[in-house]
């Protein structure tokens, strides 16, 4: 995401003009305070998952009940989750994330994998998600008596695709802007969407709530299932580890990650559940079930009202227009690496995605990969813990917490992978293909003059096809003093060439 300057409160130079940290390093500037942390966290997490996952979840869990049972234990894995990462962000104090965390506890081939499936499937198939999510909840009122065509679907996302990166691209101020919108728009439909079940509740419209309604089994309950169910769950939860991103800019690390978690967490649990619970007081689990936009569905369909084809389009859009807002004007975090070609290769990737249209596939699909790499971090929370006993963790969790998350971990993916062996297996795939990679272009020291000549003439025609440019560090002579890390850092991509364009 663009947030480095507009989510620190800061100016766009402010990013470029870092600190001298302790080691000699570059420190970011610690402008994240409580409330922006707590900002950061729930406008990460909420999203177009709320406005898509809801029947992925309900269909697999088979029942009302066991649905919102995986919303709110969806909730707390992630809160215990988010806890380990903030010992992980205080003992391993580096922007980067579960990357970092990943490469410094299990080495760089680790790390490497961490970005790589990050960049060939986490990212690309969370903005294929997103534009699709945004494509049926436009075509669905046009089509209002039956599912939209899946060409009509992908070829609005692709559109979509393509003008969102392309603002990306050409300011962040217009990025920035969109975003806020797109922001206000989603989190004005929740707001709709929570008062409509209140008033609905209020009203006596409670049947499918009722326990023994709620419990009513439309499918036979299957474990495997239920392990896809809180896949799709954990779709809508996307983004609680965002904030360790920027653990170097939080002001009072030690305090807020934790507050800003028990605060946040809790609070998006509450409005996921309270969504889910609208939408059941609005429509029964079968209409939900035939629609692929709950919103619309939930806005058009209400007792009393008249069904969709009668309504009109302009009535329906009305209400409708702010839901569909749901996708993000910028997608994943940039935080790894400030590279704006990076968001190129994001948007031909999850291009190539759209070829299916079959949301709730790619979900389970990231879900999968998603977590596995959330078990390793957490797995290496332990390690560190037995190889580094002594090591100062200003925020120290009991290792009840870790244990509880990778049992669900391992529960999740034995049964999501022999519930559905073929998605996630692809992912295993995509993800071992990087094994060749790196040792072929990060281990391999070695290399032939000629291979180096041809893979720098390869980067640099990208880097310049891209625009891509590392941010300015200061005109005044580099530090000696620095160490082997954050030298690599500092060093162009390619070649000897100093990047010292003031313009950029």
């Amino acid at each position: 995401m663009e947030d480095g300057a507009r989510r620190r409160g800061g100016s766009e130079k402010d990013s470029t003009n870092p600190e001298k940290s302790e080691g000699g390093g570059v420190a970011l500037k610690k402008e994240i305070g409580l409330m922006s942390a707590c900002g950061i966290i729930v406008g990460n997490i909420i999203g177009s998952g709320i406005f898509v996952s809801p029947k992925g979840v309900l269909e697999n869990a088979g029942s009302v009940g066991l649905a919102l049972i995986v919303w709110i234990v969806t909730g707390l894995i992630t809160a215990v989750g988010a806890l380990c990462y903030a010992e992980l962000g205080v003992t391993i104090p580096k922007s980067g994330g579960d990357y970092s965390y990943v490469k410094d506890i299990f080495g760089g081939l680790a790390g490497f994998l961490r970005l790589w499936i990050a960049v060939l499937v986490i990212y690309p198939t969370n903005q294929a998600v997103i534009a699709l999510t945004f494509s049926n909840y436009v075509l669905q009122p046009i089509f209002p008596t039956c599912l939209p065509p899946e060409i009509g679907l992908r070829l609005l996302a692709g559109v979509c695709l393509l003008l969102l990166t392309w603002v990306n691209c050409a300011s962040v101020r217009w990025a920035t802007r969109v975003q806020d919108i797109f922001t206000a728009g989603k989190l004005l439909a929740l707001g709709l969407i929570i008062i409509m079940g209140v008033v609905q509740i209020c009203k006596g419209e409670y049947f499918w709530l009722e326990p023994k309604h709620a419990f009513e089994f439309f499918q036979t309950p299957d474990v495997g299932l239920v392990a896809l169910a809180f896949l799709q769950g954990s779709f809508a939860y996307g983004g609680w580890n965002f904030l360790n991103y920027v653990t170097e800019e939080l002001v009072d690390p030690y305090k807020n990650l934790p507050r800003a978690i028990f605060i946040s967490i809790p609070l998006v649990t509450f409005v996921y559940v309270f969504a889910n619970v609208a939408y059941v007081t609005a429509m029964s689990p079968q209409e939900l079930l035939a629609s692929n936009a709950v919103a619309v569905t939930l806005f058009c369909w209400s007792p009393g009202r008249p069904p969709p084809q009668c309504a009109g389009y302009d009535s329906c859009a009305t209400l409708h227009s702010h839901p569909c807002l749901t996708i993000h004007c910028e997608f994943p975090a940039d935080r790894l690496r400030r590279e704006g070609g990076i968001r190129m290769l994001r948007c031909l990737s999850t291009l190539l995605m759209l070829v299916t249209s079959d949301i709730y596939t790619l979900i389970n699909y990231v879900g999968f990969i998603n977590y596995l790499f959330y078990g390793v971090t957490v797995a290496g929370q332990v390690v560190l813990r037995w190889r580094e006993p002594h090591r100062h963790r200003p925020i120290k969790v009991s290792l009840f917490f870790p244990i509880v998350y990778l049992l669900f971990w391992a529960f999740l993916l034995v049964f999501s992978l022999w519930s559905e062996p073929v998605v996630c297996g692809i992912g295993l795939a995509i993800m071992l293909t990087g094994v060749p990679v790196y040792f072929l272009g990060v281990h391999w020291e070695h290399k032939p003059p000629a291979f180096n000549t041809f893979i720098d003439a390869v980067t640099r025609a990208g880097q310049k096809l891209c625009v891509v440019v590392y941010p300015e560090m200061g005109t005044e002579k580099p530090e000696t003093n620095l160490n082997k890390e954050t030298k690599e850092q500092l060093e162009p991509m390619c070649g000897v060439e100093p990047l010292n364009n003031p313009q950029h």
